[in-house]
């Protein structure tokens, strides 16, 4: 039987840039029922309080997140993975990446709002040490749902 041999590049988290946001506005359509538009994107990567990170391996976009930092407060605005790529831990990657730029800016806490309904990312949230704080009744539409808010405290 022949030995086969699989060659894996290794993942590379940046920056995103304004190069990215095709790809990124790509995956925000695969991803999100209201997706951001590459126009948003790219305010976002522009602004002056966000920034943004993406996973690649061999030049694609895999992940991406963007965290916003105002008066030492952090949001993450945005978390995703391409859909075939999830359970794999690239997620947790861009995680890494927004907390430790989170730190360097001397940010106290990052926040989020998560649908209700979406077990995997509240688990990788709570894995990350976030607890849930609240409720924002419907705050999300198609489909109208509740978000829950969780906080990262004391970074």
């Amino acid at each position: 039987m022949e030995d086969k041999k699989h060659t894996v590049t290794a993942f590379t988290v940046r920056r995103m840039a304004l190069s990215d946001a095709e790809k990124v506005a790509e995956l925000e359509r695969l991803c999100f029922s209201l997706p951001w538009s590459k126009r948003l994107v790219e305010e976002s990567v522009s602004s002056p309080f966000d920034t943004g990170f993406v996973l690649e391996q061999g030049g694609e976009i895999l992940a991406y997140g963007i965290l916003s930092i105002v008066a030492g407060e952090g949001e993450i605005q945005r978390i995703a993975v391409l859909p075939e790529q999830r359970r794999r831990g690239l997620a947790s990657k861009v995680m890494e990446a927004m907390k430790d730029y989170a730190i360097e800016q001397k940010a106290e806490s990052i926040l989020l709002e998560v649908r209700q309904s979406n077990e995997a990312a509240r688990n990788l949230y709570k894995a990350w040490g976030f607890c849930e704080e609240g409720i924002r009744k419907g705050y999300y539409s198609d489909p109208k749902e509740d978000a829950i808010l969780m906080g990262l405290r004391g970074l």
